[in-house]
């Protein structure tokens, strides 16, 4: 079959970069998506965005779908045809859909009866039919927040549309594109190219642009050149650029042509905290800053600019204009943040919403600080200083500093605690609470930190329910996911073995009384809010959700997960512990055979009405029933002691020594006796079996 390179590029306003790279990466995998379902194979796909354009270019693509074997069942004979043998209306309605004659109509007969067959083949739809569809359905499955429109036509699109692409090897196929008729014809870079360039075919895509339109279109290779040149700027400067991913990406999403620009600023504000200077670069200019041989901040950032100018010297002083009056702010919001004290500011935070329905910061910091104390001797954490680290864990927020740099929360506050003459735990617990900010981010070191985090995120997740607004698909407006992984991770990772269930309830038992507050906002009558245990329930059991996929992520089964959480789950560490376990368990040689003799013990004794007691050994009388009680008697103390020291590989080890006591049992004995006493005796038998297991923990929903 043959096959020809495909390319797609819509072009448009400038775009989102911080959106760019997942826009661009979902049109390309949509599109891969779409050409899988219609059966049209390619060599490769390889995606392209610039400010104003995503593209995709496919190699290899077969010009047309394979040949397709039809095979469809009609009505049965004896309703297809009338009294004289003629079609009803229900076999033309079959053979019309086929579109055939009745003599191409078989019949296919089953146990059922004898119907109409029609079996068959088709040519496949040329690819330059189906791809204005594929491609229309990956742009509108674009994940775009919001969608603007623009002129009279009724279209929306994350930005305006203004042109469109798409060839087919040498020949455009015509379509229509959020309002843009596609053609060959492409724009350069808006100041050095904005001519319209005509693309030959799709090998040329990258090429041709670079060349004549001033263009890199290759958002990685365009990266990469900027990566090296903020480098080797760097270097010429004596300094090393500070560089973080999402900088780079934001950077490179905002260029098409780029071109380093150093600048320079006083080195009078290199007083100011780092994190000020740096953010300020970083987060409001979009600029690299430098650091010097010592680690120190140097007076100097990087820009990329997205013209080749011919008065570089302008470009260089019109940034370093824009940063000095960012810089002169910062200084001016330091030196007057300083005159209030962390303590004093704590009043001020009753003024501060948190939730309407959750009462202000103030009423949240006192919260945090009851719950935290609690917490702290748990993890080991003193609790004065977690007391004070939680009363001045928010203060930073009515800061100037924080008003204009939003970012630096926590980050100001240590600062701050550090000036006023706090107890450096408290000063780093204060921005350490804080953390996991993201996927990945380092954890509180000092025990203040990580109980004030601990108690802060338990606080909103329990709020948040409580008001009846969990996350739902993909809505997340709280950031309760990120909340809920904090927590988990601050458990599992540090190895505190605290019990999470018992901090819910009592961070529900906190709130306000809501259900009084949600009555008097409105006259009409609501859906009843969780309060008690049905929302320690709800928490629990979404904590218990994200805890099942850190499980996962380390490579676990959902049986291996639920044959511990069956038992229990509100204390992370420990059910980590016995997931890991349970893992080692399952690749032993008694594993399989213990794993379905659980199942079948646990299936029996459910079905099992009456009282069961201690087992009688006057009444064994078949010696598998005296060796299975012997064994299981045997290994009760080491089991019970590994337990007790949480060493729950050595409680399982003991466990597989029953692998043979209990397959002679099943094999020789019948649990089902007619002689009610002995049938009661041996399931108390099973019952202490099965019950010595669940110490550990319900190993017979593990091989699911």
């Amino acid at each position: 079959m043959s096959a020809r390179d495909l390319l797609f590029e819509l072009g448009t306003e400038e775009l989102p970069p911080k959106s760019l790279k997942t826009l661009s990466d979902a049109l390309t995998s949509g599109i891969e998506k779409g050409l899988g379902e219609a059966s049209l194979t390619f060599d490769s796909i390889r995606p392209y965005a610039t400010p104003r354009r995503l593209a995709v270019h496919v190699e290899g693509l077969a010009e047309r779908q394979p040949e397709q074997v039809i095979a469809r069942r009609g009505p049965p004979v004896r309703i297809a045809f009338d009294e004289n043998g003629q079609p009803t209306k229900a076999a033309q309605k079959f053979i019309d859909g086929c579109g055939v004659t009745l003599d191409d109509i078989g019949r296919q007969k089953t146990d059922k009866g004898e119907w109409l067959f029609y079996e068959g083949r088709q040519a496949g739809e040329p690819a330059s039919a189906l791809l204005p569809g594929i491609i229309d359905d990956a742009l509108r499955a674009l994940p775009i927040a919001k969608r603007m429109r623009w002129g009279t036509r009724d279209v929306e699109f994350v930005r305006p549309v203004q042109w469109s692409v798409l060839l087919l090897g040498d020949d455009v196929i015509e379509a229509d594109f959020i309002g843009a008729r596609s053609g060959r014809t492409t724009f350069g870079h808006r100041f050095h190219a904005p001519a319209a360039v005509d693309l030959a075919r799709p090998a040329d895509y990258a090429g041709t642009l670079e060349k004549h339109g001033r263009v890199i279109a290759d958002f990685a290779a365009r990266r990469a050149r900027i990566t090296d040149m903020v480098n080797t700027t760097a270097r010429a400067l004596d300094g090393t650029a500070i560089v973080d991913d999402a900088l780079m990406d934001e950077v490179t999403a905002l260029v098409e042509w780029p071109v380093p620009v150093a600048g320079r600023f006083d080195e009078a504000f290199l007083a100011l905290p780092e994190e000020v200077l740096i953010s300020t670069l970083k987060d409001h200019q979009r600029y690299f800053a430098l650091r010097g041989e010592d680690g120190a901040l140097l007076p100097w950032f990087i820009t990329i600019a997205n013209i080749d100018s011919d008065r570089p010297e302008a470009v260089r002083d019109g940034n370093e204009r824009v940063v000095h009056p960012r810089l002169s702010d910062a200084r001016f919001f330091y030196s007057q943040d300083q005159r209030t004290a962390l303590a004093d500011r704590v009043a001020s935070l009753d003024s501060v919403l948190f939730q309407k329905q959750l009462g202000s910061l103030g009423d949240k910091v006192r919260r945090v600080r009851e719950l935290a104390t609690q917490v702290a001797p748990q993890i080991g954490a003193d609790r004065d200083v977690t007391a004070r680290a939680a009363d001045l864990c928010k203060s930073d927020l009515v800061t100037e500093m924080v008003g204009e740099f939003p970012e630096l929360q926590g980050t100001m506050g240590r600062y701050y605690a550090t000036h006023d003459g706090e107890a450096d735990e408290v000063a780093r617990a204060i921005e350490e609470h804080y953390r996991p900010r993201f996927a990945g981010d380092d954890l509180p070191e000092t025990g203040a930190g990580r109980a004030v985090s601990l108690a802060d995120r338990i606080d909103t997740l329990v709020g948040i329910f409580a008001i009846g607004k969990p996350p739902s698909g993909t809505r997340d407006p709280f950031g309760l996911r990120r909340a809920a992984l904090g927590v988990l991770r601050l458990l599992t990772e540090t190895g505190a073995d605290v019990d999470l269930a018992s901090v819910v309830r009592q961070a529900a038992q906190q709130l306000p009384d809501l259900s009084a507050k949600d009555n008097a906002a409105s006259r009409k009558p609501r859906k009843a809010l969780p309060s008690g245990e049905a929302l320690v329930s709800q928490v629990m059991d979404y904590l218990t959700e994200r805890l099942r996929g850190m499980a996962l992520e380390q490579g676990a089964t959902t049986g291996q997960f639920d044959a511990v959480v069956s038992l229990g789950a509100s204390r992370p560490v420990d059910v980590m512990a016995r997931v890991a376990a349970v893992r080692t368990f399952a690749a032993t040689p008694a594993a399989e055979a213990l794993i379905a003799a659980n199942k079948r013990i646990a299936n029996i004794l459910r079905k099992v009405d009456e009282e069961l007691t201690t087992v009688d050994t006057t009444r064994f009388d078949s010696a598998p029933e005296t060796a299975l009680y012997d064994a299981l008697t045997g290994v009760t103390r080491e089991v019970s002691a590994a337990v007790s020291h949480a060493d729950y590989v050595t409680a399982l080890d003991h466990l597989a020594t029953l692998r043979g006591p209990v397959d002679a049992f099943f094999d020789d004995v019948l649990v089902m006796a007619d002689d009610p006493d002995v049938r009661l005796n041996r399931l108390a038998l099973l019952s202490e079996v099965r019950a010595l297991f669940l110490n550990v923990a319900d190993i017979s929903l593990a091989a699911q």
